[in-house]
């Protein structure tokens, strides 16, 4: 039940005495006034639950293997974080234990050099499998939904992380990507075409015998344009991410650059109308 405060009372929405309005002798001043403060409280609530959904609170990179035997554990806790729409979860699968029995179907190399330029930044030299960072600073071990949860709320204490509202929408065959102003701000924007559900079995290796489900692949990276911190819009045609599979765009305005990553600054996720063949 949703509580407030009204005229020094407890308004308690949704109880069996809330007056009846149909009844004209109970539209007293009394009962109107219930009804605006009983309102107020129902427009405050629907305004912060919209922004809540609007504005993401972090983006997770998870870098994982197919052929590393700890990474199971962190891709089943990236798909539960997939369902959160607070949310921006992605899986980035690297290919450095690709030579230890079985070649990962879905590793990109540019994920590989993104998580050791990460690690550049932090100046900690941590890569390793499963890794997770958190808005772009925090590295938390992937299987550790808890360390991931704290980090999640120590990093929006930095200055500027997931402040900046951004858009993705789809229109036919292009999406547009359209970021806020956001003074004394500066970065990269970024496109990550997605596939929300990839089953794969595999067949050699430490994971030999598995099938496992990863969520949130990212297919296709592009960088989008680079942000002075004012507000822009731009279109990108579907097909310059295309990938087999891919139902989904991700986008992230980041401080830095590809190579010097820094903190995350705004996020934003869209569904495809259709899968890309």
């Amino acid at each position: 039940m949703t509580r407030a405060s009204c005229n020094g009372r407890p308004c308690i929405l949704g109880t069996s005495d809330v007056p009846d309005l149909r009844n004209t002798k109970a539209a007293t001043p009394g009962a109107l006034a219930w009804l605006s403060c009983a309102l107020g409280v129902y427009a405050l609530v629907t305004s912060v639950s919209s922004a809540a959904a609007a504005e993401p609170r972090a983006v997770v990179e998870l870098f994982t293997s197919q052929g590393c035997s700890s990474c199971p554990p962190a891709d089943k806790v990236l798909g539960d974080l997939a369902s959160d729409p607070s949310v921006i979860a992605l899986s980035l699968p690297i290919d450095y234990w690709d030579y230890l029995g079985w070649k990962d179907t879905l590793a990109d190399s540019r994920f590989s050099a993104r998580q050791k330029a990460y690690s550049h930044m932090r100046g900690d030299r941590a890569v390793y499998t499963p890794q997770a960072v958190v808005n772009g600073t925090a590295n938390v071990l992937g299987s550790d939904r808890a360390g991931i949860e704290n980090a999640a709320v120590r990093t929006q204490k930095a200055d500027g992380v997931m402040s900046v509202p951004v858009t993705v929408t789809q229109s036919g065959r292009q999406i547009k990507v359209s970021v806020a102003e956001a003074s004394g701000r500066s970065g990269e924007v970024w496109i990550c075409a997605v596939s929300k559900q990839v089953p794969i079995t595999i067949a050699r290796g430490e994971n030999r015998g598995q099938r496992i489900t990863y969520h949130n692949v990212v297919r296709n990276m592009l960088k989008v344009a680079d942000w002075n911190g004012r507000a822009g819009s731009w279109t990108v045609p579907l097909e310059n991410i295309s990938r087999d599979g891919v139902d989904a765009t991700a986008v992230y305005v980041q401080d830095g650059s590809r190579d010097k990553p820094g903190v995350m600054l705004g996020a934003a996720f869209n569904s495809l109308n259709a899968p890309l063949n």
